[in-house]
């Protein structure tokens, strides 16, 4: 971690449709930087892709962490996703070129939320390493509503 950045916070999310399209959900689990659970949500976003839930967790759980440590923290933080997406982490990483229209919104929503945070990067993890993120959107997918834990 760079000096600049006074604390460092790990992100796991995960996205996820039944039906690709169909109904969605997010699951992301905010964590210190020792890995010690700070919050962990598991929520339904409506119809969507795959990528498209992908997205809207990214988005999420920046909103919820400038939401948990407040504006001029986050200036000062790196944050660290992890996401078992490969093709929306090389898209978030300029990679690769987003050539499905729908993302492109979210991609540009989450450029304008990275802005104000320090310095954010986007890491791919297998599938098994994302398993906490995955059981809360399978659970709020299960549920078919809004599912918030502490």
């Amino acid at each position: 971690m760079s000096k600049y950045y006074s604390e460092k916070i790990i992100i796991y999310t995960d996205g996820g449709s039944r039906g690709n399209p169909g109904p969605a959900a997010i699951g992301v689990v905010i964590q210190d930087e020792k890995e010690r659970t700070i919050k962990k949500y598991g929520e339904a976003v409506g119809h969507r892709t795959n990528n498209e839930a992908e997205y809207e967790a990214v988005i999420f759980a920046l909103k919820k962490v400038k939401q948990l440590f407040g504006g001029e923290k986050v200036k000062k933080m790196q944050i660290e996703f992890r996401m078992d997406s490969e093709l929306v982490t090389k898209q978030l990483n300029n990679e690769y070129k987003i050539e499905e229209e729908k993302l492109i919104p979210l991609f540009i929503k989450i450029h304008n939320l990275r802005m104000d945070f320090g310095e954010t990067v986007f890491k791919y993890i297998q599938r098994g390493k994302n398993k906490e993120a995955d059981r809360l959107l399978n659970e709020a997918l299960d549920e078919g509503g809004q599912k918030k834990l502490l």
